[in-house]
């Protein structure tokens, strides 16, 4: 029935409560482990993970070709299980990647700093200097890659359909409160419309893969954007060549849509590769 993204502190039990949303509607549980093998699968290199994964990219790392293939990859694993529906899918922007769509719901787990203090030195063993080096490390990476990939404040709860405290909250009682929101909220017929929405994303998530890294077309920021039955592509290029070859691609995939280009020429872009 739903999409279910959640967002989690470090130390706030976003994962214990996933797997047990998971259990309660019979949804999948999409780990972190299993998106970083399926990127790996897609032709990823498992040794640049630790440089990308939710961590605070500098300004080079932002806009290198590393990070475009990460996030590019990442979306492609994202938008695949979500097409299968019924899943519960833990960070890696997920909330940011189905803002819009009628069946996605969006959660934020929370906790007080000192829950947070106290869990990870239970976890593991370690000192409140280095419980506290690690919380504030982990904000700040990741709240640094969703404003610089997504262009959002990570911590604001306007993107969320709730954000839950679970330093008040139990995981049973954050689990409960979840599954009874999507039972009673999310309709057969907000299903069927996201299932085509969601489709036709990760569909020209593919085309995307396919244009930058099998054919390696030199473009940055490629993105293709729906309104009804219109197709918008955005990016950055030096070469008209380069726009004409992507619109064919695109059309071919989506025959039934009218295909447009906002794709901006820029003269020096190679300079930034």
């Amino acid at each position: 029935m739903a999409i279910i993204t959640l967002s989690r502190q470090v130390a706030a039990h976003g994962d214990e409560i996933a797997k047990k949303i998971s259990e309660s509607l019979g949804y999948t549980f999409i780990k972190r482990t299993d998106i970083e093998k399926r990127i790996i699968d897609l032709g990823f290199a498992k040794e640049k993970l630790p440089k990308y994964d939710e961590r605070k990219p500098g300004f080079f790392a932002s806009i290198s070709k590393g990070m475009s293939e990460y996030i590019n990859l990442t979306r492609y694993a994202v938008l695949e299980v979500a097409s299968q529906n019924n899943v519960v899918i833990i960070g890696r922007g997920s909330t940011h990647i189905f803002q819009g769509i009628q069946n996605q719901v969006g959660i934020r787990f929370v906790a007080p700093m000192k829950t947070r203090i106290e869990r990870l030195m239970k976890e593991f063993d370690w000192t409140e200097k280095q419980a506290i080096q690690r919380i504030e490390e982990s904000d700040e990476n990741r709240n640094s890659f969703n404003k610089k990939i997504y262009d959002v404040e990570h911590t604001d709860p306007e993107n969320y359909h709730m954000v839950l405290n679970t330093g008040l909250l139990s995981d049973e009682e954050c689990a409960k409160i979840i599954a009874d929101y999507v039972k009673f909220n999310i309709t057969s017929e907000a299903e069927e419309l996201s299932a085509k929405k969601v489709n036709n994303l990760y569909k020209a998530q593919g085309v995307i893969n396919n244009l930058l890294y099998k054919k390696e077309i030199l473009i940055e920021s490629l993105r293709a954007n729906f309104n009804d039955q219109n197709i918008i592509l955005t990016g950055l290029t030096d070469s008209v060549v380069n726009v004409d070859e992507i619109l064919m691609d695109v059309k071919a995939v989506f025959p039934d849509y009218s295909v447009k280009s906002e794709i901006k020429l820029v003269h020096d872009f190679k300079a930034f590769q």
